[in-house]
């Protein structure tokens, strides 16, 4: 899952973003309401984290401009304000989700989850094929009842590919899901890492190279 933070306090914004990475999310930042629209027009993402009180493009027209668009992107608003009516007012210009600073990371982690579902078609908690059985929430991988230790990209490589339900799956869709928009798309990383993910999983093999195409979960 791809998600671009937006937050004019870098440090914050900094710190969400590393906090979204460590749990296998693909996130970019923007300091300012123009950066972020710039992102949003050319990169394909599942939620927004937007920080409602920006300087310039306040982040209400951002917001505003999402919703014009006709993008699917999931709008997580966050705030300062405490109060219902600005609550609804967020929800109104229509964002999905408001979260009130200062607000526990484990929440915000969960709201993400939850709307990045909402944004692709409803799947099981727990994605199971060919015997594999990787479960998102707890970042456990299972094959034939065998525990696989997997690093954070080979995790979000292999839920993408259990997502796809055996479509194949392109280098450059894996590389927009799983990494952020600093990777050189020139790079060889996706092949290093299914490599990596296929001698993970172990015999037979399971991952399929589709010449000039992609990948597939048999």
């Amino acid at each position: 899952m791809r998600i671009l933070v937006v937050e004019d306090e870098e440090l914050m914004a900094d710190a969400i973003a590393e906090g979204l990475r460590q749990e296998t999310f693909a996130v970019d930042v923007a300091y300012d309401g123009a950066a972020a629209l710039e992102r949003l027009a050319v990169n394909d993402y599942d939620v927004l984290v937007l920080d409602r009180d920006l300087p310039g493009v306040h982040g209400d027209d951002v917001c505003r401009e999402v919703v014009a668009s006709g993008s699917d992107v999931r709008v997580l608003m966050l705030t300062v304000s405490t109060t219902v009516a600005e609550r609804v007012a967020g929800l109104t210009l229509g964002a999905d989700d408001y979260l009130a600073k200062p607000f526990a990371f484990a929440e915000l982690v969960a709201r993400v989850r939850a709307l990045g579902r909402r944004s692709r078609p409803a799947t099981p908690p727990v994605l199971t094929r060919s015997g594999v059985r990787l479960d998102p929430h707890h970042r456990e991988t299972y094959r034939d009842d065998r525990y696989v230790g997997l690093s954070k990209k080979e995790f979000a490589v292999l839920e993408e590919l259990l997502r796809a339900e055996g479509a194949v799956v392109s280098a450059e869709t894996l590389l927009e899901k799983v990494w952020d928009e600093n990777m050189d798309p020139f790079t060889t990383i996706v092949r290093v890492t299914i490599s990596g993910l296929r001698r993970k999983l172990g015999e037979p093999q399971l991952i399929e190279t589709i010449t000039g195409v992609g990948y597939r979960l048999a």
